[in-house]
Formats: C-alpha cells, sequence, structure tokens
C-alpha cells in the first residue's frame, strides 16, 4: 500500500512540473505528456486495457476560427482515455504573423499539439473512433508518414481540416471539404460517417 501511494505521488508531481509544457507545440511534450497522464493501474502493468486503443477527432475554439486536428492512444474497457497523443497542422510559431502569412502563402508547420489541444474546455467537436491493434497501428504509421511529409501550412492548400481529413480517407472513411470551419468539419465528418 505504501508503495502505490508513492507512486500516486510521483504521478501528481509529474503532472505539476508538466503542465506548462502540455501545450507548448512541441512532439517532445505531448509525449512527455501522454506518459504522465497514465493512470497509476496503467504504471502497475493492467494488461486487461493493453489492446484497446482509439483515435478521436476534434476540433477547438482558437482566437480566429478554431483548429482541427486528432488525438489517439489506449483507453480502457469503459471508454476512458489512458494516454493520448496530439497530430495535427498548423503553423510552426507561436506568433501571429507565419499565422496571417499562411492565408496568403505556405509557411512552415508542425504537426504536434499546438496550445489548447490538450485542454478539453476548448473542444467545440469530435469524433472517437475505437480500434483495435492493427487498426491503430495503421492509421499510426499513416500518421507519422503525413508528419513527416508535412512542411508547410496554407489556409487554403494545406490546413488542419484537410490534414484530419487524409487520415479519415486512410482509415476508409469519407471526408468532407476542408473550407469548412473545424467545428463544421468534425461534425459534418461524423455525419457523413456514423
Amino acid at each position: 500500500m505504501k508503495r502505490l501511494s508513492l507512486r500516486s505521488s510521483l504521478v501528481v508531481l509529474s503532472l505539476t512540473l508538466l503542465a506548462g509544457c502540455a501545450t507548448s507545440g512541441s512532439d517532445e511534450a505531448a509525449t512527455a505528456y501522454a506518459e504522465a497522464t497514465r493512470p497509476v493501474s496503467a504504471l502497475m502493468g493492467d494488461q486487461a486495457s493493453s489492446d484497446l486503443y482509439y483515435i478521436e477527432f476534434r476540433a477547438r475554439s482558437a482566437e480566429s476560427y478554431g483548429h482541427t486536428f486528432a488525438m489517439f492512444g489506449k483507453r480502457d474497457r469503459a471508454g476512458n482515455i489512458l494516454t493520448r497523443e496530439v497530430a495535427g497542422l498548423h503553423p510552426a510559431s507561436t506568433s501571429d504573423v507565419p499565422y496571417v502569412l499562411g492565408h496568403l502563402v505556405p509557411v512552415p508547420s508542425e504537426t504536434g499539439p499546438s496550445d489548447g489541444d490538450l485542454e478539453d474546455q476548448y473542444m467545440t467537436a469530435n469524433w472517437r473512433i475505437d480500434l483495435d491493434k492493427a487498426q491503430y497501428d495503421d492509421t499510426i504509421a499513416y500518421i507519422r508518414q503525413l508528419q513527416a511529409n508535412s512542411p508547410v501550412w496554407h489556409a487554403v492548400w494545406a490546413n488542419c481540416s484537410g490534414f484530419v481529413g487524409k487520415i479519415a480517407r486512410h482509415m476508409g472513411y469519407r471526408a468532407p471539404s476542408p473550407m469548412l470551419f473545424p467545428e463544421n468539419y468534425i461534425n459534418t465528418l461524423k455525419e457523413m460517417n456514423t
């Protein structure tokens, strides 16, 4: 019992230290956050939930028209999220300048989490799909390929909704026009496929 209490304390301490990094915009921060937010049962090797996975297509609010991205990881048998990682396409800066320029010309991009992606209170729409191990591995391999081959962001030609649409189409789903605003995009994606 004392060991469980010590592990719980370490998890809380890790969460506290990583809270400021959770939305920093780097892939490393997302991985660290996912590891830190694993429940104690996962840290203790709970094998009962080791083969349950999900992907969730999400939209969140932002100072502009919002952002579309995918969140994925492990879940338990009740559907509760155990780990989460984010993939989405956005300008590679926290400055507004590349974002504004990206409405005219392509700008360098990042494909991990952006500020606010891991904060559920900003979510405006979502569609979660449960996956088995083979489906998850195939989807994640495709996401990694997209991340490696998405060097620019442009509001029209290479935007966050188009990035999510590529993932959905790879999984065998239909995707709406990437010109829809994020909340409408995710809601339409869900309606088209359910």
